[in-house]
């Protein structure tokens, strides 16, 4: 049992501020004594890459069920997004069964949402770009019938909650993965005439940015998200190699956007 920590808390605080200091430094050491109790060795240990981008998977199509039931039903354009980015992914039938399996066992009412989580942050909590990827990926599945309800979007902010990314920064992610589908149905619509062209506004929210940004600033921001999104840095860190696509097609999008921005304002 420790307990350097509420004797060093306790005569510190009883210095600084008498027997109302010795109470708060005590209670700051027990919590400090605490902390060093706990078992880091899950979170620090070095995770087997496979095992990483086996959970990965599962847990991607198991929360995106699981965000598709949120309102109470799943919607036909919920799982057509599901099937679609079952379809980029190119699966075979063995890896296809398992992403349904996955995504039926999300829509279940006795699915556990933070259990689920668990084993993934172990193995995603040094590992931003791959946290942002799979928070992108849920967005999208949130997104596919055109809004984010209420009980969705409560949900995303859990699963922000969980990795440590504030609500305001999920926001932004929603932003930015709607402006990025209007980059994604462009890019594949050809010259529809009925697609309308993306604006300059949704190509500063792909990059997260405000119009205001100047030119470093938009070069700064696209540099930064398109290292976030390299496929084969991604890979590395444990995402399947079946998800490589949903990355390379983000960053197709990301560079449009940028691409949009150089030629209209700099």
């Amino acid at each position: 049992m420790n307990i350097w920590g509420k004797v060093i808390g306790g005569l510190l605080g009883l210095a600084v501020g008498g027997p109302i200091g010795l109470f708060f430094g005590v209670w700051i050491g027990h919590s400090f004594d605490r902390g060093l109790n706990q078992d880091f060795s899950n979170i620090f240990a070095n995770q087997d890459p496979a095992e990483t981008q086996r959970v990965f998977f599962t847990t991607t199509f198991a929360v995106m069920g699981h965000i598709a039931k949120a309102d109470g039903i799943v919607s036909k354009q919920e799982i057509a997004a599901a099937e679609q980015v079952m379809a980029q992914l190119g699966l075979d039938s063995v890896k296809r069964k398992e992403a349904i399996d996955a995504f039926s066992r999300g829509k279940n009412d006795e699915f556990d949402l933070p259990s689920n989580l668990e084993s993934l942050i172990k193995h995603c909590i040094r590992k931003p770009s791959l946290i942002q990827m799979f928070l992108e990926i849920q967005i999208l599945a949130a997104t596919a019938d055109g809004k984010v309800s209420q009980p969705e979007m409560q949900i995303l902010y859990f699963i922000g909650q969980s990795f440590r990314v504030p609500e305001n920064q999920i926001d932004r992610l929603v932003e930015m993965v709607i402006a990025q589908q209007s980059f994604h149905q462009q890019g594949h619509s050809g010259s529809s005439r009925n697609q309308s062209r993306p604006t300059i506004e949704q190509a500063y929210k792909v990059l997260g940015i405000p119009p205001s940004s100047d030119k470093s600033q938009v070069k700064k921001a696209y540099r930064k998200l398109m290292s976030q999104h390299h496929p084969d840095k991604l890979v590395a860190k444990g995402m399947p190699e079946e998800m490589v696509k949903v990355a390379t097609e983000k960053s197709q999008e990301i560079q449009a956007a940028y691409e949009m921005i150089k030629s209209e304002n700099f």
